[in-house]
Formats: structure tokens, C-alpha cells, sequence
């Protein structure tokens, strides 16, 4: 009997999976029947941008924490995948800090070129997933709604790609219910120029925050608050933008800090992170974690150690991004196929111990990427997938972390070469700051009057 795979997610991770395969069947491999479940109706997960919030068409939660005009916050180089470049898709160097819409054209090239397409089924949202014990499978249930139609059908494995940033952690702070402006969060953050001549408050000190409050401030806030629970990022801010301790509460329109400070407030955006959240997940097969380099109970970072026929892709903190995606799904692909034998529960478990008690000795940046780095040529080296230089990606995380520093408003403009093709990227033709076109027409063009023109 063909060995039957579900693949929950047609976003980078669930991509990543199909394109696993692919390559094991363009290399003459056998490989087993395929079937990956999207709610949206499109590909690209988080990159495929919709203006939809709370919930969308079909009375789901809508999926996307995307942003119109965002840009990507790390250089492309970071990111880059080992076996299609920006080369390849694009025919010629660009920028390191492409948007949203050049990049999910990238992440589409790939995938249309593998033709994995079919194996999708868009407008279908997972209902349930369970294991029964005596077959040794899974049943998995779908709610179509292209068909309105809800089904279940039974899978030797089950990959779960659905990402961990979609639910979001929403604090409360006293006063809320009394605000007199708006209060979202940043997975239902749409447009900066929604708040263009406001005072802004971004709760939270992380890249969200970070990039939600610099898009407001390029768009034309008037001010920008930032406020942390820890310690504030440090960055050389605008003028109208400042750094406080965590709030307290609210009154009318005032928002209060820790320090007995208070300023005027129009709108609070709660950069406040998300949840793991799996409710179509019985109890015994749900990971339970917060945001962390290293979740607890998944061998190599993958395999749920308690069934090691469900898997788990992209469940990590995030540095790296699309190339550890690949790496876990080539790994989880031959675990599948054969090639690879896992241990026993005990040994998978010491295994997930040892790399979590290094994770909790990581003390800064560099040693945390260093650290994902690491795990990921440990996935690499057990496959076929394109070795690249994983030092040579440090180094690159380390140089970003120093442009922004310098400059957090102009890190944007600074250009890396691929550790890929050894491409240098070419300077846009407008800055950053300037460049009010997220366009893929305009990033794309030959001059900034041609993206300016786009705008008017």
C-alpha cells in the first residue's frame, strides 16, 4: 500500500516539504503520495499578503501577520535558498532588503519551476487530526470550501507547516476597555498610513516592534512610543520617536509608564508576539512551547519524539528562515523514505536535552544564530541538500546587526553578497526611507521616478 503523507500548510515550510520530495523524485527516487491543505486560496503562508483581518472569507481566522509596504528586516543573502537563487529567479542583482511582493515572487519561482502545485489543496481548512493506535495512522479532517464539503481521510504521516505566528498574544493592560483610540495588534496591523499624524505607542521590544514603528514613522506618525518589558533595543531613534519602560495602564487618551511617566496616545499597536497554537491537534500530539531556538520534545528539532511519524517544521525562534526550513524538510524526507533510521524515544529524547541545555547558555545574538547555525549544517550533512558556507551566514547576520546599530532607519540601503552565486547585491534606486512603492513593478524598475510615479 502506497505510504500516504499530509502536509498541513502550503506556506515556506509546507512548501519547502513538496520541493523535498520533488527533488528525491526528479532524482529517481519513489516517493509517497502527497497531499498538503491550505486555507487560503493562494501559496505563500505568511508572504501571501491579504487586507483581511479577524477573521476571512469563509469565517476562519485569518491566517497572515503580513503588512502592506513591509520590506524584509534581514538581508536576502540570510535567507536565500541553497537550490534556487535570486539569480536564477530574478536574471540579475538587486537590493538585500527586497518587500513583501519581490519575495513572494521569489518563494512562487520556486516551486512553480518543481510544478508541486498539485499536490494542493487550497480552501481547506484542517478540522482534526488524530492517531489510532492499532492501524498506526493518522486521521485527518478537512473542511473544503470550494466543495462545502467536511472529510476524513487516513495518512501515515502528517507534517505540520502551519507556522507559529498567526495567533497572537494579546496582554491586557488596565484601562483598555476605556481607550479612546484604537488598539490592535500587530498581526491585524494592515497600513501605516492609517496612522499617519498620530501619537503611536508600539508595546513591545522585538522585531516586530521595531519595524511596526519605523513603518509608522516612514508613513508619517507624528510620534512613535516604544516600550519594553526587559530592557529597550537601543537603537539611534528619530527625534519623534522614544524608548520607555513597560506600560502601566491608560486614562482617556494617556498612556502611563513604569518610570511615573505619561504622554499623549491615539493609537496602541501590541507588538506582544504569538502563540503556538494547534487546535486541530489531539492532546497527545500537540507541541506546547513558547519562542524559543530550541522547543522541547522534537528530535533534531523536527520529529515529535512521543510519535515520530508526526512532524514539525519551522516551530524555532527565527534566524534563519527558508534555508532551515529546507534543511528540516530534506531531513524529515529521507527519516520517510528510508535513509535515515531514528533512535529510540530515549535516546531522541538525551538527544533534545543536550541541545536545549546549550540553547539556555546562549548569551547574546551572535551565539544564538551561531547556535541555529550549527543545527542546521547538522541537518544538511545527513542529506542532499546544497551545502552552504552556515560561517559565512553568521558573519552576514553579525554585519546586519551592526548596520543597524549604526544607522536603524538606513540599514536597508547597505548591499551583501550572496553565499550562494557570490553575487554583490546593487544598491536600490531609492532609499529605504524614500521608497514609498512596495510594489514588485516598481522595486523592479529602472529609476525611482518610475516608483514614484507609481505612488501618485
Amino acid at each position: 500500500m502506497t505510504t500516504r503523507i499530509a502536509i498541513i500548510g502550503a506556506g515556506p515550510c509546507g512548501l519547502a516539504q513538496l520541493r523535498a520530495f520533488q527533488s528525491a523524485a526528479a532524482k529517481g527516487a519513489e516517493i509517497p503520495e502527497l497531499v498538503c491543505y491550505e486555507k487560503q486560496s493562494d501559496w505563500g503562508g505568511m508572504w501571501n499578503y491579504t487586507w483581511r483581518t479577524g477573521l476571512d472569507e469563509h469565517g476562519e481566522p485569518v491566517h497572515g501577520s503580513m503588512y502592506r509596504y513591509l520590506w524584509s528586516n534581514g538581508p536576502k543573502e540570510c535567507l536565500e535558498f541553497a537550490d534556487y537563487t535570486f539569480d536564477e529567479h530574478f536574471g540579475r542583482p538587486m537590493g538585500s532588503y527586497p518587500p513583501r511582493e519581490v519575495l513572494w515572487d521569489y518563494i512562487k519561482g520556486r516551486v512553480e519551476k518543481a510544478g508541486v502545485r498539485k499536490y494542493i489543496q487550497f480552501n481547506t481548512a484542517v478540522r482534526g487530526v488524530s492517531f489510532d493506535e492499532t492501524s498506526g495512522q493518522f486521521d485527518v479532517t478537512v473542511h473544503s470550501y470550494d466543495r462545502d464539503l467536511t472529510s476524513t481521510e487516513r495518512f501515515d504521516y502528517v507534517v505540520v507547516a502551519s507556522g507559529h505566528f498567526s495567533t497572537p498574544n494579546v496582554p491586557y493592560f488596565e484601562g483598555f476597555e476605556s481607550f479612546a483610540g484604537r488598539v490592535l495588534h500587530a498581526h491585524d496591523f494592515r497600513d501605516a498610513l492609517e496612522f499617519k499624524g498620530k501619537d503611536v505607542l508600539i508595546v513591545g521590544a522585538s522585531y516586530s516592534a521595531e519595524d511596526i514603528g519605523s513603518q509608522c514613522y516612514k508613513y508619517g506618525a507624528r510620534s512613535i512610543t516604544s516600550c519594553y518589558r526587559s530592557a529597550p533595543m537601543g537603537y539611534k531613534w528619530p527625534e519623534n520617536w522614544e524608548e520607555k519602560p513597560l506600560l502601566t495602564h491608560v486614562s482617556g487618551s494617556t498612556a502611563f509608564f513604569a518610570d511615573g511617566t505619561s504622554k499623549h496616545i491615539d493609537a496602541i499597536v501590541l507588538c506582544t508576539g504569538y502563540k503556538h497554537h494547534f487546535p486541530f491537534l489531539t492532546e497527545d500530539l500537540r507541541l506546547k512551547t513558547d519562542n524559543r531556538l530550541w522547543p522541547l520534545n522534537l528530535y533534531k528539532g523536527v520529529f515529535w519524539e512521543n510519535n515520530p511519524k508526526l512532524v514539525y517544521l519551522g516551530m524555532q525562534d527565527q534566524w534563519y528562515s527558508f534555508n532551515m526550513f529546507d534543511a528540516q524538510a530534506w531531513y524529515a524526507r529521507d527519516v520517510i523514505l528510508g535513509r535515515i533510521a531514528l533512535p529510540d524515544q530515549a535516546a531522541m529524547h538525551a538527544e533534545d536535552l543536550a541541545w536545549r541545555e546549550e540553547e539556555l547558555t546562549l548569551k547574546n545574538a551572535q551565539e544564538m544564530f551561531e547556535f541555529q547555525g550549527k543545527y542546521i549544517q547538522t541537518l544538511i550533512d545527513a542529506t542532499d541538500y546544497p551545502s552552504f558556507d552556515i560561517a559565512a551566514v553568521n558573519q552576514t547576520f553579525l554585519d546586519w546587526k551592526h548596520d543597524k546599530y549604526d544607522d536603524i532607519m538606513g540599514y536597508r540601503n547597505k548591499c551583501h553578497r550572496s553565499l550562494m552565486t557570490g553575487t554583490l547585491a546593487t544598491p536600490h534606486h531609492t532609499s529605504w526611507l524614500e521608497a514609498l512603492d512596495d510594489s514588485l513593478a516598481a522595486y523592479l524598475s529602472d529609476s525611482p521616478q518610475t516608483a514614484i510615479k507609481a505612488v501618485g
